[in-house]
């Protein structure tokens, strides 16, 4: 098919859908060198379309992401933002998506300081060109709390949810999992402030959306349930936590390999519950198989194996 076909636009758009269609299947590498070879026609052609150049830096910045090769995304994220920054005004609405994305980066990579700086770019973009109660900018208010969050900035954090909630309440119907998403990192906030009772309640609103608008065994599911579980354990409600962190095992038994990480988390916090209960005989099984599912799918200085070696030790010294 490319043998025959002369015309530049075409090759193109061609090496697009093979990457897109290697993108769905899973092929990131593949799907990547295709971008390449679409990006390679547009910069010989002195009159590409700037927007079809950046958007293939950007299809590669996905691709990089998705295989958490974090810094070869940034660098090609980075790319397009240079073409729009040459060919936008500065306050131009597509600028602020990049600046969000390049932030979730620096996120991920641990750069929380880098991270903010990006966000902050996005949301003055917003608030100059975008209604006040605009989705867009309560994405934006919501990346900054989680960054907040993790560096222990917890006020400040409160303030950005804060902002986005009261735009999503106002915007969003009232089972729309963005909602959902809003009130999980509420809780996450106030667990980590030690307010326990407001940690549950937002965990609940949360829980409330999920079980109305999703599947019953939909992934989204557990980490509701293991918010409300571990809160529960943390406050001494062992009958309480034990009852959703069941329901979360339930649904990673059934989607979930044998051997996943997440299994081990679930298997971990129910045998901690167990430990608590002083049912050693229960809790040990539990501790046991996460200890080999951590064995066999995370590196051995990895903090959760860790953890569960130590929790397997003290239960066996309590026995």
């Amino acid at each position: 098919m490319l043998d025959q076909t002369s015309n530049d636009d075409e090759i193109k758009n061609i090496y697009h859908i093979l990457a897109m269609v290697n993108d769905n299947q899973g092929n990131y590498t593949q799907a990547i060198t295709f971008y390449e070879k679409s990006i390679e026609i547009q910069q010989n052609n002195p009159s590409h379309n700037y927007i079809d150049l950046a958007t293939s830096y950007n299809n590669i910045s996905i691709e990089y992401d998705e295989m958490e090769e974090y810094s070869e995304a940034l660098f090609y994220y980075e790319k397009a933002l240079e073409i729009y920054q040459k060919n936008l005004a500065s306050n131009h609405s597509n600028l602020s998506r990049f600046y969000n994305n390049i932030g979730l980066l620096y996120h991920k990579m641990g750069l929380y300081s880098k991270a903010l700086s990006s966000y902050e770019k996005a949301t003055e973009i917003y608030q100059e060109t975008l209604p006040s109660n605009h989705p867009n900018l309560a994405t934006s208010y919501i990346n900054t709390g989680m960054t907040l969050n993790i560096l222990g900035e917890y006020s400040k954090a409160l303030s950005f949810y804060e902002k986005a909630l009261e735009i999503d309440e106002k915007t969003l119907p009232s089972n729309h999992p963005d909602l959902a998403s809003c009130y999980i990192n509420l809780g996450v906030l106030y667990k980590n402030l030690c307010d326990y009772s407001k940690a549950i309640l937002y965990y609940e609103k949360a829980l409330e959306i999920q079980e109305k608008s999703l599947s019953s065994d939909h992934p989204a599911l557990t980490t509701s349930y293991n918010n409300l579980g571990l809160v529960y354990e943390t406050m001494g409600d062992d009958s309480k936590a034990f009852l959703f962190l069941e329901k979360a095992l339930k649904i990673h038994e059934k989607l979930l390999s044998s051997n996943h990480p997440l299994l081990a988390v679930s298997y971990a916090g129910i045998a901690k519950v167990y430990y608590n209960m002083d049912d050693y005989s229960k809790a040990l099984p539990c501790f046991e198989r996460a200890v080999h599912i951590g064995q066999h799918s995370l590196p051995s200085d990895h903090p959760n194996l860790q953890q569960y070696n130590i929790g397997l030790k003290m239960l066996k010294d309590k026995m």
